[in-house]
C-alpha cells in the first residue's frame, strides 16, 4: 500500500517504526527478549508473578524463551478488541485480539489471584480466559 492510511474518523494510523523495535532477525529478536526475560526472573519474587503482552508476531517466541529460563505458565489470556484494525488488503484475518501470559518462577510459587472478587465483578461467575476491553 501506497500513501497515508486514516481510519474512517480522518486520524492518521501509524505504525511503530521506532530503531528499538526493528530487529535484524528472529534471532536476534530472540537475543534480545531472552536478556529481559532473565532479568523479569532474576529480580521477581519467589512468590511474584507478571505478566507478557504480544501478538502472534512474537508471543509464541516470548513464551518459549520464557519456560526455556525456567518460568512456569499459569495461564494466557485473550484480550479481544472490540474495534480492532481491519486488516485492509484482505489477504488475512482480521488481527483481533492480543495474547497475554500470566507466569511466576516456577510450579511451586504461591502467587496471588482474587478469584472471588474477580468473580463478583463478573456477574458472580468465574472469571474467563477471554477479555473484551474496548480499545
Amino acid at each position: 500500500m501506497k500513501g497515508c492510511l486514516y481510519r474512517p474518523n480522518q486520524t492518521k494510523v501509524a505504525a511503530v517504526s521506532d530503531e528499538w523495535d526493528k530487529f535484524e532477525s528472529k534471532e536476534k529478536y530472540d537475543e534480545f527478549s531472552n536478556l529481559w526475560l532473565k532479568e523479569c526472573y532474576r529480580v521477581l519474587k519467589k512468590n511474584g508473578s507478571f505478566w507478557v503482552i504480544g501478538t502472534y508476531h512474537n508471543i509464541f517466541r516470548v513464551g518459549s524463551i520464557m519456560q526455556n529460563i525456567g518460568f512456569w505458565i499459569l495461564n494466557d489470556v485473550i484480550w479481544i478488541k472490540t474495534n480492532p484494525m481491519p486488516n485492509f488488503k484482505g489477504t488475512r484475518f482480521n488481527n483481533a485480539h492480543k495474547t497475554l501470559i500470566w507466569a511466576t518462577k516456577s510450579a511451586k510459587s504461591c502467587y496471588t489471584l482474587h478469584y472471588h472478587v474477580m468473580k463478583t465483578m463478573n456477574d458472580d461467575l468465574q472469571m474467563r480466559s477471554d477479555w473484551f476491553i474496548p480499545i
